[in-house]
């Protein structure tokens, strides 16, 4: 059997297809990552088992820091593969997966195969790539679309003297898709890429002739369903989403995680290393005489591509909170001008494939290093093994209590179906204004007077231990701050332990008719929950 060669177009698919699927493979090395997976994954997975697919719920609480689509998906991939760490880190993954695709398009279409396919490399072995694109959280999801977004509304203005009308309704849809993804920004940042854009290049007065009302009327129908439902059954909606968590968490100082004005410069170096640095050379002309140089390209694209990487690092710079995940949306403009410039760089040389391909060695490397070793690093913050106990021992109709810190990865993997019972002093809480996971309960509690019973004031304690099917979570060294006459130790993890209460008539055993064990209980030797 003879087996023709691949030509090159061939090649880069298979390359796409490669970086993508060790991707998957990274995805499935490692444990929740508290608080965000743990957070994220347990709002998708309660979805699923609530049947409620209005209302994101931590917890059994409203939760409307961001819309609904990352949970929606979470719930379907859930539904499809079984409640798992892989079901969830598909849907970022499919999202980079479609970044990665998008940038190997546009850049085939601006100059050439090898540009294209380099560029795809460059961001298939970031960091940003193989670990960014499996965390579960709404940043890659809206860096997604925003970047389709970008790319639609480009290559429609560079069609003519009239934007490509077909292009352009692609660019509303994408922003429809960004404002499910993480609310306005999914908007904004491409209106704000695409206008100064026009301006430098001087094509503004080409959006008069955009589609704009089948292209509002697009955005409308996929955007507008879900904020308009939700807004009728919780009035307060919008403004706890708009006010409060976008443009508050924008202009205030007093939310999680202060950082200086120079923070995503140094993300990006760590994105994107080392391909980031080549991106500065992308303005260096081409080297005479050398086979390998980039062909010239138009400087519109050029231009698009550090507005675009300028104007969203500097829009997430100027407020005090900042978070890695917020500049993703830029690493795909960055790829193309890293490939552009090692090509004008660094193609002349004899070894240049040698030194390209150890990097991208270097890169995975670093990754599987990181992916490997994070799950014991963080052993000690996660339940994992605590919830493995606990869904073994526990009854569905037991009733879990917390306090003094909140376990966000013990629903998931104990699959259970009942709302922990979270115990502070929560009308001190309220007067404080810090930004942590007991803001985050009390603020959502506020949308559903029934879901609030869930908080409770420690006083319950004393009384809970003495009635039967009730379990304690503690982080381990806070248990002499709590009064636990009534609860005996049941188990001690890697940092949390697990308490259960003893009531004096109790019996030696459950009920005869009580079934034990949450879905979460795995038996020795069995690998899938039952």
């Amino acid at each position: 059997m003879v087996t023709l060669p691949l030509n090159e177009r061939q090649k880069s698919w298979l390359t796409l297809a490669v970086l993508w699927l060790g991707l998957l493979l990274l995805a499935s090395l490692r444990p929740l990552a508290v608080p965000d997976e743990g957070r994220y994954g347990e709002i998708g997975r309660w979805m699923l088992v609530s049947g409620d697919w209005l209302t994101p719920r931590l917890n059994g609480i409203p939760f409307f820091h961001k819309p609904p689509y990352l949970h929606w998906l979470e719930a379907i991939s859930l539904a499809t593969f079984g409640v798992n760490e892989l079901a969830l880190r598909l849907v970022p993954a499919l999202h980079v997966g479609l970044m990665l695709v998008a940038l190997y398009l546009a850049s085939r279409a601006i100059s050439t195969e090898q540009v294209a396919r380099r560029a795809a490399l460059m961001l298939g072995t970031s960091l940003s790539f193989l670990l960014g694109g499996q965390y579960i959280n709404h940043d890659m999801l809206v860096a997604t679309w925003i970047g389709v977004a970008i790319w639609c509304f480009a290559f429609a203005f560079m069609a003519g003297d009239r934007p490509q009308a077909l292009l352009a309704r692609l660019g509303f849809v994408a922003c429809a898709m960004g404002m499910l993804s993480k609310g306005l920004i999914g908007i904004a940042l491409p209106g704000l890429v695409i206008l100064v854009w026009l301006i430098w290049t001087r094509q503004l007065k080409k959006a008069l002739y955009l589609p704009w009302f089948s292209g509002l009327a697009l955005f409308a129908a996929i955007a507008m369903p879900w904020f308009v439902i939700a807004q009728q059954k919780y009035p307060q909606l919008f403004d706890y989403m708009f006010v409060n968590q976008h443009f508050k968490r924008y202009t205030e100082s007093t939310y999680n995680n202060p950082q200086p004005w120079w923070f995503y410069l140094a993300a990006l170096g760590l994105l994107l290393f080392p391909w980031v640095f080549f991106a500065l050379l992308a303005w260096r002309r081409n080297v005479p005489g050398t086979v390998q140089a980039a062909p010239p390209i138009a400087r519109e694209w050029t231009a698009l591509c550090w507005i675009w990487a300028g104007a969203i690092t500097l829009f997430f710079s100027i407020p005090n909170s900042k978070l890695v995940g917020y500049v993703l949306p830029v690493v795909p403009a960055l790829a193309l001008l890293a490939a552009l410039g090692w090509q004008r760089s660094m193609a002349r040389f004899r070894r240049g494939g040698q030194v390209f391909a150890a990097l991208c060695v270097f890169n995975a490397g670093v990754a599987l290093v990181i992916v490997t070793q994070v799950g014991e690093v963080t052993r000690s913050g996660r339940t994992q093994d605590l919830a493995q106990v606990l869904a073994c021992a526990a009854a569905p109709t037991d009733t879990v209590y917390v306090t003094g810190a909140y376990p966000y990865d013990l629903p998931f993997y104990a699959q259970s179906r009942k709302p922990m019972v979270v115990l502070e002093n929560w009308p001190l809480l309220r007067s404080q204004s810090g930004d942590g996971w007991q803001r985050e309960l009390f603020e959502g509690a506020d949308f559903d007077v029934q879901a609030a019973g869930q908080l409770q004031a420690p006083e319950v304690l004393a009384t809970a231990g003495l009635v039967s099917g009730n379990w304690l979570v503690l982080r381990i060294g806070s248990e002499n701050a709590v009064d636990l006459n009534g609860w005996k130790r049941f188990y001690e993890g890697a940092g949390w332990l697990l308490y259960q209460s003893t009531p004096a008539s109790a019996a030696k055993g459950p009920e005869p008719t009580q079934k034990i064990g949450l879905p979460g209980c795995q038996h020795e030797g069995q690998g899938q929950s039952r």
